[in-house]
């Protein structure tokens, strides 16, 4: 053999062992994202009155339980267990489903987490029940997490003594009082997208966003007009003027023009001021101006708009959570639908009642889905992940799987300001 043949077949044999060698790591990795680390289990709950609701419960595959729970109450609106954003379709890109993302994100890392269906409502917006979902109220919610919190603890992989509840929006006005009326079963809250002030508040602030937009991007000429054709083509004005959601599709400008005309009574353009924002007002109006107790309205039902226009402001009451239980502020900067400075009330309230266990962290160019975003419309997408690793690490030091919780004045995650006492 020669020596420049020798050389060849080592060659060939090192790149042998060393194209095993890569094939083993590459089948190990493969298999590992087979492993199962969280284990399922779905329940039903019983709301009371003959009404029940699906549910789950996620908790860690490994790990010597029983362990902290978490609660999720989802945002307003027709809403499944894992807070679907969207339509799922079986092409086409998957839509946002922020309780799915943090159960599986906390249970993967050693808590037991239940997320359940609202009253009447079904899978991928789906109303199972029009007379149900038709006249549930606020106060409806606020029960049917009460007992969804129940639920919670009597599951044998539960530690009844750690249990937190996370809410997003509307779960940010229900959170806080099922703390109150619990206050030795809940150990913290979690409020994500905060709701500070009263239902009327909040709906003229919503209107003000696309208000805002109509003057300072759309109108360039300073007219005090926009064309019909501008808000046929405009995602910001079109999700908060009634136009039927079915049409409204990017390559349907034509069909939502008809409309716009119909509802303008001009093809021609409109007055910010004297046409828009009228339109905006009744819309607010309208949500509860009829009777109907069978409602199919995938955003809410007159009776729920009643109920949410009746409730005492979050701001209000917050103070009125017991001291020993720890508090979580968490919103996006870009929120156009519940503003950082509902955050800000709520933080000042808790810091002029002495509450000693507080934390508030927003997040700049996030909306209210905690997903990038503009000022004028939130986008839908997937939870950050920093921001899953903060609620993570928050819960963690305040459910005894860790001791401290270190904080800081500015990261590149956000700013985070608190008022903290280790517990």
């Amino acid at each position: 053999m020669t020596l420049s043949m020798g050389l060849f077949l080592i060659g060939i044999l090192g790149l042998s062992c060393l194209s095993t060698s890569i094939f083993k790591q590459q089948d190990q990795a493969l298999a590992q994202q087979y492993i199962q680390t969280i284990k399922y289990r779905n329940l039903v709950i019983d709301l009371g009155n003959g009404v029940k609701t699906k549910a789950q419960l996620t908790y860690p595959a490994f790990g010597k339980g029983p362990f902290p729970g978490v609660l999720l109450i989802q945002g307003s609106g027709a809403h499944d267990k894992n807070e679907t954003t969207g339509f799922v379709h079986k092409s086409g890109p998957k839509p946002a489903t922020p309780q799915w993302q943090i159960a599986q994100y906390l249970s993967e890392r050693g808590f037991a987490v239940l997320r359940y269906d609202k009253r009447g409502v079904g899978t991928n917006f789906t109303i199972l029940d029009t007379n149900v979902w038709g006249n549930a109220t606020i106060n409806n919610l606020i029960h049917d997490a009460e007992k969804a919190l129940n639920v919670l603890i009597q599951q044998p992989e539960v530690d009844p003594k750690r249990i937190s509840i996370i809410g997003h929006s509307e779960g940010t006005d229900i959170a806080p009082r099922v703390a109150i009326d619990n206050s030795t079963k809940v150990k913290n809250i979690v409020l994500m997208g905060t709701v500070a002030q009263d239902f009327r508040q909040l709906g003229n602030f919503q209107i003000s966003v696309p208000l805002q937009y109509a003057r300072q991007v759309l109108d360039k000429n300073h007219t005090g007009l926009i064309s019909i054709e501008q808000i046929a083509k405009d995602p910001v004005l079109l999700t908060n003027l009634p136009i039927p959601k079915s049409i409204l599709r990017p390559n349907n400008t034509k069909a939502i023009a008809s409309i716009l005309v119909k509802e303008f009574g001009t093809n021609d353009s409109i007055s910010i001021d004297k046409q828009l924002k009228p339109l905006l007002i009744k819309v607010i109006e309208n949500a509860t101006a009829f009777n109907s107790s069978k409602c199919n309205n995938l955003e809410g039902c007159p009776v729920w708009f009643r109920s949410k226009f009746n409730l005492i402001p979050t701001l209000s009451i917050i103070g009125n959570v017991s001291k020993s239980t720890g508090i979580l502020l968490l919103n996006g900067e870009n929120d156009s639908q519940t503003p950082v400075q509902q955050a800000f009330l709520l933080q000042q309230r808790l810091t002029d009642v002495n509450h000693p266990d507080h934390t508030l962290i927003t997040y700049p160019n996030l909306g209210h889905f905690f997903y990038p975003s503009s000022q004028w419309l939130t986008g839908a997408g997937p939870i950050q992940q920093y921001v899953l690793a903060d609620i993570y690490s928050w819960l963690e030091a305040h459910s005894g799987l860790s001791h401290s919780y270190v904080t800081t004045t500015a990261s590149t995650t956000g700013t985070n300001t608190s008022t903290f006492s280790k517990r």
